[in-house]
């Protein structure tokens, strides 16, 4: 998950009301990021331009899902092993810049967009289960990854569609899925996240952001208005619910263009699914496996509590929590996140 929507929405659960302040015209000082021009040039440089070959992966449903491969040099060090990345709501494969960056080196890596983000379809309106991102997933795996050994590693949304594959497919876990990384997610009580607001409000988000979202989606006029007076208020709520450090500006721009490409009608089907979302039941099944829990110390969206609660439940997970970092830790803290991924795919590949 992260935030969603230039002017119209601050974060899943909580745009629709966002929305609505965005859409009158309110509007947040823009702050001024304590970095250099040309530090954040050097340090963002590329956001979105990595890419390979593109994999057409078709689901069960008939929707054709994009995905990228990177094969790795002859003596990559962790050849055998594939790693699939999972992003969260309204994001897209891009957000594994720096993961890309680390990765081609080191291991096979496939990286996918869930139906509805980036370049794959959206298949029928209505609402979207996170049952079916899990068979969406399964899918990749049977055309991207049909043998040797994998680790899953899903973020926000990505998290819980790697959950909801372990309870579905249990089966896959030892054999074919060595490792899973759970990052900034969480296996279920979303609807009593406070999303950084006393909680009489965070309840009335949570109530109203599906409705508003839809008819947000309808109006595109309205969605207009709010992109041309909301510019601000975007990157103020892009930056709060994103990150909990000083990061460049252009990274904050990032997100935001990779929320705002994603339809109003996409993330309106997908928010009952996320709130109602309960996985607990599966985690029993990572037992068999390498699995790392990994937050930001700061999340307000899957707060670090979630992963400490996933953490007791699953006492043979490795629990990382990474000081002054927001939701969007890969992109905040992406050395620290990638020292942590390769310990963990290392461990993985001695099973």
């Amino acid at each position: 998950m992260s935030p969603a929507r230039p002017g119209l929405l601050g974060f899943g659960v909580g745009a629709g009301v966002l929305a609505a302040g965005a859409t009158v015209g309110a509007v947040v000082e823009r702050r001024i990021l304590g970095r250099s021009l040309r530090e954040a040039q050097a340090r963002t440089m590329g956001f979105g331009s990595i890419h390979s070959a593109p994999t057409v992966v078709t689901a069960d449903d008939g929707i054709e899902l994009y995905a990228e491969v990177d094969e790795p040099p002859p003596d990559a060090a962790l050849s055998a092993m594939t790693v699939v990345f999972c992003h969260g709501y309204a994001l897209n494969l891009d957000c594994w810049h720096y993961q890309r960056l680390a990765f081609a080196p080191l291991t096979r890596s496939v990286y996918w967009d869930q139906r509805g983000h980036g370049r794959s379809g959206r298949g029928k309106p209505g609402r979207v289960p996170i049952e079916r991102l899990a068979d969406d997933l399964l899918a990749v795996l049977e055309v991207t990854a049909p043998e040797g050994p994998v680790v899953l590693v899903g973020h926000s949304m990505g998290g819980m569609t790697v959950l909801t594959l372990a309870d579905r497919h249990p089966e896959l876990f030892g054999p074919r899925v060595r490792g899973a990384v759970l990052m900034s997610t969480s296996a279920g009580r979303l609807s009593e996240v406070t999303l950084g607001v006393p909680s009489a409000v965070s309840r009335l988000m949570h109530r109203a952001a599906p409705g508003v979202v839809a008819t947000l989606g309808r109006a595109p006029r309205l969605v207009e208005l709010g992109r041309r007076t909301g510019n601000d208020l975007e990157f103020a709520l892009t930056r709060m619910y994103s990150f909990a450090s000083d990061v460049p500006p252009a990274a904050v721009d990032f997100v935001a263009q990779m929320n705002s490409a994603v339809p109003l009608e996409v993330l309106a089907d997908l928010m009952p699914s996320i709130d109602s979302h309960d996985k607990s039941a599966a985690l029993p099944v990572l037992e068999r496996i390498e699995t790392m829990i990994l937050v930001g110390e700061d999340d307000l969206l899957t707060p670090a509590q979630h992963s400490r609660d996933m953490a007791e439940q699953l006492s043979t997970a490795e629990l990382v929590i990474l000081p002054d970092s927001g939701h969007m830790v890969m992109l905040e803290r992406p050395d620290d996140v990638n020292a942590n991924l390769v310990s963990l795919i290392e461990r993985a590949a001695r099973r």
